[in-house]
Protein backbone atom coordinates (compact mmCIF):
# COMPACT_ATOMS: atom_id res chain seq x y z
CA UNK A 1 0.00 0.00 0.00
CA UNK A 2 1.64 3.46 -0.97
CA UNK A 3 2.84 5.43 1.84
CA UNK A 4 0.43 8.57 0.92
CA UNK A 5 -2.62 5.66 1.31
CA UNK A 6 -1.52 5.51 5.24
CA UNK A 7 -3.41 7.88 8.26
CA UNK A 8 -2.93 7.58 11.64
CA UNK A 9 -6.37 5.84 13.05
CA UNK A 10 -6.28 8.37 16.18
CA UNK A 11 -5.08 12.04 14.47
CA UNK A 12 -5.74 11.59 10.69
CA UNK A 13 -2.01 12.44 10.01
CA UNK A 14 -0.27 10.89 7.01
CA UNK A 15 2.53 7.89 8.25
CA UNK A 16 4.85 6.35 5.70
CA UNK A 17 4.60 2.21 5.76
CA UNK A 18 7.21 1.32 7.50
CA UNK A 19 6.45 3.49 10.52
CA UNK A 20 6.10 1.80 13.55
CA UNK A 21 3.86 4.99 15.48
CA UNK A 22 2.49 8.45 14.43
CA UNK A 23 5.05 10.91 14.17
CA UNK A 24 2.71 13.27 15.51
CA UNK A 25 0.59 12.21 18.21
CA UNK A 26 3.13 8.71 18.76
CA UNK A 27 0.05 5.89 18.27
CA UNK A 28 1.36 2.74 17.65
CA UNK A 29 0.63 1.74 14.10
CA UNK A 30 2.41 -1.54 13.86
CA UNK A 31 3.61 -4.34 15.95
CA UNK A 32 5.58 -7.79 15.51
CA UNK A 33 2.47 -10.11 15.66
CA UNK A 34 2.92 -12.62 12.64
CA UNK A 35 3.23 -15.74 13.95
CA UNK A 36 5.23 -17.22 10.31
CA UNK A 37 7.57 -14.33 9.54
CA UNK A 38 7.37 -12.65 12.80
CA UNK A 39 7.08 -9.35 10.99
CA UNK A 40 5.00 -6.16 11.99
CA UNK A 41 1.84 -5.75 10.55
CA UNK A 42 -0.50 -2.54 10.92
CA UNK A 43 -2.47 -2.37 14.03
CA UNK A 44 -6.08 -3.63 13.38
CA UNK A 45 -4.84 -5.76 10.51
CA UNK A 46 -6.05 -9.05 10.45
CA UNK A 47 -3.43 -10.73 7.84
CA UNK A 48 0.70 -10.10 7.52
CA UNK A 49 1.14 -8.02 4.37
CA UNK A 50 5.27 -9.62 4.34
CA UNK A 51 3.47 -13.52 3.91
CA UNK A 52 -0.26 -13.16 4.35
CA UNK A 53 -0.64 -15.53 7.69
CA UNK A 54 -2.99 -14.18 10.52
CA UNK A 55 -2.13 -12.28 13.06
CA UNK A 56 -1.80 -13.94 16.21
CA UNK A 57 -0.52 -11.20 19.25
CA UNK A 58 -1.37 -11.84 22.56
CA UNK A 59 0.25 -8.71 25.21
CA UNK A 60 0.74 -10.93 28.59
CA UNK A 61 0.71 -9.41 31.83
CA UNK A 62 4.08 -10.03 34.29
CA UNK A 63 5.55 -8.29 37.11
CA UNK A 64 8.94 -9.55 36.18
CA UNK A 65 10.58 -5.95 34.44
CA UNK A 66 12.83 -6.75 31.79
CA UNK A 67 14.40 -3.28 30.61
CA UNK A 68 15.43 -2.28 26.93
CA UNK A 69 18.69 -2.69 26.12
CA UNK A 70 18.62 0.73 23.89
CA UNK A 71 15.72 2.30 25.77
CA UNK A 72 15.82 1.20 29.18
CA UNK A 73 12.24 1.12 29.38
CA UNK A 74 10.16 -1.85 30.51
CA UNK A 75 9.37 -4.29 27.80
CA UNK A 76 6.09 -5.70 27.00
CA UNK A 77 5.79 -9.23 27.17
CA UNK A 78 4.53 -10.87 24.19
CA UNK A 79 3.27 -14.20 22.72
CA UNK A 80 3.58 -14.30 19.07
CA UNK A 81 2.12 -17.42 17.94
CA UNK A 82 3.74 -20.12 20.75
CA UNK A 83 6.90 -17.56 20.67
CA UNK A 84 7.15 -15.52 23.61
CA UNK A 85 9.27 -12.38 23.56
CA UNK A 86 9.46 -8.93 24.57
CA UNK A 87 9.20 -6.06 22.73
CA UNK A 88 10.24 -2.34 23.56
CA UNK A 89 6.98 -0.13 23.28
CA UNK A 90 9.29 2.77 21.70
CA UNK A 91 12.52 1.96 19.45
CA UNK A 92 10.35 -1.52 18.67
CA UNK A 93 13.33 -4.05 19.15
CA UNK A 94 12.63 -7.43 20.46
CA UNK A 95 14.07 -9.87 22.93
CA UNK A 96 14.47 -13.35 22.39
CA UNK A 97 15.72 -16.22 25.31
CA UNK A 98 17.67 -18.82 23.70
CA UNK A 99 15.34 -21.70 24.19
CA UNK A 100 12.52 -19.25 22.31
CA UNK A 101 15.17 -18.72 19.95
CA UNK A 102 15.72 -21.87 19.49
CA UNK A 103 12.29 -22.61 18.89
CA UNK A 104 11.82 -20.01 16.00
CA UNK A 105 15.11 -21.66 14.15
CA UNK A 106 13.96 -24.94 14.87
CA UNK A 107 10.39 -24.26 13.77
CA UNK A 108 11.74 -22.32 10.35
CA UNK A 109 14.16 -24.67 9.20
CA UNK A 110 11.25 -27.20 9.11
CA UNK A 111 9.31 -24.77 7.11
CA UNK A 112 11.86 -24.36 4.98
CA UNK A 113 11.99 -28.28 4.21
CA UNK A 114 8.66 -28.63 3.49
CA UNK A 115 7.68 -25.38 1.72
CA UNK A 116 10.78 -25.69 -0.22
CA UNK A 117 11.64 -22.09 -0.74
CA UNK A 118 13.78 -20.44 -3.06
CA UNK A 119 17.70 -19.31 -1.85
CA UNK A 120 18.28 -16.11 -2.81
CA UNK A 121 21.91 -14.85 -2.33
CA UNK A 122 22.38 -12.76 1.22
CA UNK A 123 22.77 -8.59 0.67
CA UNK A 124 25.47 -7.07 2.36
CA UNK A 125 24.62 -6.03 5.54
CA UNK A 126 24.06 -2.07 5.78
CA UNK A 127 26.70 0.19 7.36
CA UNK A 128 26.09 1.38 10.76
CA UNK A 129 27.84 4.70 12.69
CA UNK A 130 28.14 4.88 16.23
CA UNK A 131 28.48 1.52 16.75
CA UNK A 132 27.14 1.04 20.15
CA UNK A 133 27.27 -2.18 22.58
CA UNK A 134 24.30 -2.81 24.21
CA UNK A 135 23.76 -4.37 27.60
CA UNK A 136 22.35 -7.69 28.53
CA UNK A 137 18.43 -6.98 30.17
CA UNK A 138 19.08 -9.73 32.23
CA UNK A 139 22.90 -9.72 33.85
CA UNK A 140 23.34 -6.10 31.95
CA UNK A 141 26.84 -7.21 30.84
CA UNK A 142 27.51 -5.62 27.51
CA UNK A 143 26.79 -8.37 24.51
CA UNK A 144 28.85 -9.38 21.19
CA UNK A 145 27.57 -7.93 18.35
CA UNK A 146 27.17 -11.12 15.51
CA UNK A 147 26.29 -11.96 12.09
CA UNK A 148 23.65 -14.41 12.41
CA UNK A 149 24.46 -17.68 11.74
CA UNK A 150 27.85 -15.71 10.35
CA UNK A 151 26.63 -15.69 6.66
CA UNK A 152 23.26 -14.12 6.91
CA UNK A 153 24.26 -10.28 7.39
CA UNK A 154 21.82 -9.68 10.24
CA UNK A 155 23.94 -8.10 12.53
CA UNK A 156 22.51 -9.35 16.25
CA UNK A 157 23.82 -8.51 19.93
CA UNK A 158 24.25 -11.84 22.07
CA UNK A 159 24.37 -12.61 25.59
CA UNK A 160 24.78 -16.58 24.86
CA UNK A 161 23.42 -17.30 28.68
CA UNK A 162 20.42 -15.43 28.39
CA UNK A 163 19.02 -14.04 24.53
CA UNK A 164 20.03 -12.01 22.00
CA UNK A 165 18.32 -8.89 21.14
CA UNK A 166 16.95 -8.04 17.54
CA UNK A 167 16.75 -4.04 16.46
CA UNK A 168 13.92 -3.03 14.88
CA UNK A 169 12.58 -5.55 11.94
CA UNK A 170 15.96 -8.11 11.99
CA UNK A 171 13.74 -10.63 13.55
CA UNK A 172 11.58 -10.83 10.45
CA UNK A 173 15.09 -10.87 8.59
CA UNK A 174 16.53 -13.16 10.57
CA UNK A 175 13.58 -15.33 9.70
CA UNK A 176 12.85 -15.11 6.15
CA UNK A 177 17.04 -15.99 6.14
CA UNK A 178 16.81 -19.31 7.93
CA UNK A 179 13.02 -19.95 5.94
CA UNK A 180 15.40 -19.08 2.54
CA UNK A 181 17.53 -22.30 3.97
CA UNK A 182 20.76 -19.82 5.12
CA UNK A 183 21.10 -22.49 8.26
CA UNK A 184 21.55 -25.42 6.19
CA UNK A 185 23.74 -23.60 4.27
CA UNK A 186 26.17 -22.67 7.16
CA UNK A 187 25.74 -25.89 8.34
CA UNK A 188 27.38 -27.22 5.21
CA UNK A 189 29.93 -24.28 5.39
CA UNK A 190 31.08 -25.51 8.80
CA UNK A 191 31.44 -28.96 7.86
CA UNK A 192 33.40 -28.02 4.70
CA UNK A 193 35.69 -26.10 7.15
CA UNK A 194 36.05 -28.46 9.55
CA UNK A 195 37.10 -31.22 6.46
CA UNK A 196 39.35 -29.04 4.67
CA UNK A 197 41.08 -28.19 7.93
CA UNK A 198 41.36 -31.87 8.62
CA UNK A 199 42.77 -32.75 4.89
CA UNK A 200 45.69 -30.11 5.53
CA UNK A 201 46.33 -31.89 8.65
CA UNK A 202 46.56 -35.14 7.10
CA UNK A 203 48.77 -33.91 4.16
CA UNK A 204 51.31 -31.87 6.54
CA UNK A 205 51.60 -35.63 8.47
CA UNK A 206 52.03 -37.63 5.20
CA UNK A 207 54.61 -34.96 3.69
CA UNK A 208 56.70 -34.87 7.18
CA UNK A 209 56.25 -31.35 7.04
CA UNK A 210 55.99 -29.61 10.30
CA UNK A 211 52.82 -28.13 10.49
CA UNK A 212 51.89 -25.37 12.70
CA UNK A 213 48.39 -24.99 13.40
CA UNK A 214 47.64 -21.55 13.94
CA UNK A 215 46.11 -21.83 17.58
CA UNK A 216 45.04 -17.81 17.58
CA UNK A 217 42.73 -18.46 14.40
CA UNK A 218 41.57 -21.94 15.65
CA UNK A 219 41.08 -20.08 18.95
CA UNK A 220 39.42 -17.81 16.99
CA UNK A 221 36.72 -19.79 15.06
CA UNK A 222 36.07 -21.93 18.61
CA UNK A 223 34.92 -18.54 19.83
CA UNK A 224 32.65 -17.96 17.25
CA UNK A 225 32.18 -21.31 16.86
CA UNK A 226 33.20 -22.15 13.62
CA UNK A 227 34.11 -25.99 14.60
CA UNK A 228 30.46 -26.68 16.07
CA UNK A 229 28.30 -28.77 14.51
CA UNK A 230 25.54 -27.45 15.95
CA UNK A 231 24.06 -24.70 14.33
CA UNK A 232 22.42 -22.60 17.28
CA UNK A 233 25.76 -22.61 19.23
CA UNK A 234 27.59 -21.46 15.69
CA UNK A 235 25.56 -18.62 15.30
CA UNK A 236 24.78 -17.71 19.01
CA UNK A 237 28.71 -17.53 19.84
Amino acid sequence: MPAEALHCPACGAPAASEAGRCEYCGTPLATVACPSCLGRIAVGAKFCSHCGAAAARVEAVTAEKCLCPRCQLDMKAVVIGGSNLRECPQCEGIWADPDTLQQICTEREKQAAVLGMPTPSPGPAAMQNNIRYLPCPVCHQLMNRVNFAHCSHVIVDVCKAHGTWFDKDELRQTVEFIRAGGLERARSRQLAEIEDERRRLKAARVGGIPFDLDTSSSSNRNEQGGLLVDLLHVLLD
